[in-house]
């Protein structure tokens, strides 16, 4: 049989796109917990009167396995120990479960044990417990174990208890399965919501592995949400300087385009790029450096871009941290003959947003990219195109999605197919927006999307993630602008609403 399985990454942004979709995270706390207490119970048949042990981290795992306290304590005599002070407790879940402890004086006891000397008080009766849950880190681990957590795990692994992990045995990596330090060896594992890849093929660790239902609902991983932005934003601090944040180049315009390059590198400033470099013909660089003081832009050829302005455009991708190739370009033959012989060269090594005029050029050779670290980001005229293959109807999304994810893995490359549900697709996974609404049909609005994926992508996101993430930002952008003005927008007003957006994500470093 194969198992389901789920990375530490992806259950992540899950457990915060839960959220966004209605199902609380306070709600998947309790439910986890109370599935645990369930599963113990089935397990050895027989608690009433057994002695219990919670050993709490301070995190969500913690959370968790205060819960499972709680309900315990119906039958078990319980005793929770909490591995630091309360102040340490870093979510709001957590927090509001463990005052719930604080009220309970009959069927269950605690204990606050910041340091090892508080908790060698309390050894005897951790080794001598029925049962000993270990709720301390969770999928939460890294690199080697402090203290009070190292002698925890010392007590839990040396108890006579029945021992049961909550979601991953305290200090095993969930992702690649090693034991860096030490590790708990548990009976049972009881995995949330679906089994973290590194818990495969460990059971000398996990003991049995059991998976418990926590009411996640299933779209919380395919749909895109906040969890996928909040994974993507890069965080500040205060030596951060100009450049660190991402340079990034807008190869676009021609004699009768200026707009589209122009709204594609203002989005990415109002994303949080440092630097956006415009490279435009001589014909229309003049007109997009009149835009805004915040662009940088460097003349190319005449009326569009040759072949005779590849080393200039080499020189500048290798001082820049990702590009946008394709706005405004037009469609000159010897136009697209340049800008596919420059996503060849340069894509390899640097990652690429590919839209518009440049998606047509592809369409003369769609595998060339293939591994290239690049996001495509058609409409479904220019899926065709590019793809030479027929897209279905909007209303059949299950076709859609079922085609973008076949194309993605031909050409090798993440697809971004806008639409009325975006669908996101490298060929291996896939995610649909939900965010954005009609009044996006305005022009521009496409390259305010490039503008933003492509700055996340200078922050080294993977193109999948940046394209979930920045296909929910450019959307939720869009819906506060028409919040304000109706469906009478213009790209420039969804560009307004970006910071809007982000500011939620920004914490301090």
């Amino acid at each position: 049989m194969i198992m389901k399985t789920i990375t530490p990454e992806e259950m992540t942004i899950a457990d915060e796109n839960s959220e966004h979709l209605g199902v609380p995270r306070i709600l998947l706390m309790e439910n986890a917990g109370k599935g645990i207490a369930e599963i113990v119970g089935e397990k050895l048949k027989k608690i009433s009167g057994k002695k219990v042990v919670v050993m709490a981290g301070t995190g969500n795992n913690g959370g968790d396995g205060l819960v499972c306290a709680r309900h315990l304590s119906n039958k078990a005599k319980v005793n929770v120990i909490l591995l630091g002070r309360v102040k340490d407790i870093k979510t709001d879940e957590a927090l509001a479960n463990w005052k719930v402890i604080e009220k309970m004086k009959i069927g269950l006891r605690y204990a606050l044990t910041p340091d090892t000397d508080s908790l060698i008080k309390l050894k005897s009766e951790i080794e001598e417990a029925d049962i000993i849950v270990d709720a301390i880190f969770g999928t939460g681990i890294r690199g080697k174990i402090r203290e009070p957590f190292s002698s925890a795990i010392d007590m839990i692994n040396s108890s006579k208890g029945f021992k049961v992990a909550v979601d991953v045995p305290s200090g095993l990596d969930p992702l690649t399965g090693d034991v860096h330090d030490k590790c708990v060896i548990a009976d049972i594992t009881v995995t949330l919501h679906k089994i973290k890849v590194g818990l495969a093929d460990k059971s000398s660790i996990t003991g049995d592995l059991i998976v418990s239902s926590i009411g996640m609902p299933q779209e919380a991983e395919i749909v895109a949400g906040p969890g996928d932005v909040r994974y993507s934003i890069k965080p500040r601090n205060k030596f951060s300087k100009k450049g660190d944040f991402g340079r990034l180049l807008i190869v676009g315009g021609s004699k009768e385009y200026s707009g589209a390059p122009t709204l594609a590198a203002l989005a990415a400033l109002r994303t949080g790029a440092d630097i956006a470099i415009i490279a435009a013909p001589r014909s229309v660089a003049h007109v997009i450096r009149s835009f805004s003081p915040n662009l940088i832009v460097r003349r190319l050829g005449e009326d569009y871009l040759t072949s005779e302005d590849l080393p200039e455009l080499k020189n500048l991708a290798e001082r820049c941290s990702s590009i946008i190739a394709g706005p405004g370009l037009g469609l000159e033959g010897e136009t697209k003959d340049a800008i596919l012989s420059f996503m060849k060269t340069v894509g390899k090594d640097k990652p690429m947003l590919i839209d518009a005029d440049a998606l047509k050029a592809l369409s003369k050779d769609p595998t060339c990219l293939q591994s290239y670290p690049a996001v495509l980001t058609p409409h479904a005229g220019e899926f065709e195109i590019v793809t030479h293959s027929m897209m279905a109807p909007p209303d059949a999304l299950e076709e859609r999605i079922k085609h973008v994810k076949k194309e993605a893995k031909r050409l090798g490359i993440t697809i971004l197919l806008k639409g009325h549900e975006d669908i996101i697709s490298d060929g291996n996974h896939f995610k649909i927006n939900l965010t954005g609404n009609p009044g996006m049909t305005t022009g521009g609005t496409g390259d305010i999307l490039s503008g933003i994926v492509a700055t996340l992508l200078a922050w080294g996101i993977t193109p999948f993630r940046a394209a979930c993430a920045g296909a929910f930002i450019s959307g939720s952008a869009g819906d506060l602008a028409v919040r304000d003005r109706g469906y009478h927008i213009m790209a420039t007003d969804v560009i307004d609403k970006i910071h809007e957006v982000l500011k939620k994500f920004d914490a301090p470093t």
